[in-house]
């Protein structure tokens, strides 16, 4: 089995609800690929890159898994596209967005998947939440540990 670190967030209702409804949900289908060991609270942010949309609600879980990063990050999108996520407008709205920042100490970098997700260290509204439930898991590339990476944003 694999411990799988991953990023939520939700900016838009749906037929599950508010943003909050949206992450209950996803949180739910998470539990169909293993054990959801942790979750996170919720964290409401504002958003980033493309700024002309509601604001987010952000959280994250650790996953034990036993399956392997690609099938996991399709199962992941699969999840955003059975919830509903249309992908229109690059980091626009979304109803859901499943991130697989990391899964052990593995590093990927491929045309489907890079590992460990190469904007996690810079990302408030993915380090606060990680941080919570993960503060000391360390990212393989840069060696240091969620709350290290934290700390250093401004």
């Amino acid at each position: 089995m694999g411990a799988a670190a991953i990023a939520l967030g939700s900016n838009l209702s749906s037929g599950f609800g508010d943003r909050e409804g949206n992450l209950r949900e996803a949180f739910q289908r998470l539990a169909a690929l293993g054990q959801v060991r942790a979750v996170s609270g919720f964290y409401d942010t504002e958003p980033v890159g493309y700024l002309d949309q509601p604001r987010f609600l952000n959280a994250a879980a650790i996953l034990e898994t036993e399956l392997t990063p690609v099938e996991l990050i399709r199962a992941l999108l699969e999840i955003e596209r059975s919830m509903g996520r249309e992908r229109v407008i690059a980091k626009g709205p979304r109803v859901i967005d499943l991130d697989l920042l990391l899964y052990g100490d593995k590093i990927l970098n491929t045309a489907e998947l890079t590992l460990p997700h190469p904007e996690m260290h810079s990302r408030r509204f993915v380090l606060e939440p990680l941080a919570e439930i993960a503060p000391d898991w360390v990212h393989p590339v840069l060696g240091q540990t969620v709350t290290e990476m934290l700390a250093q944003l401004s």
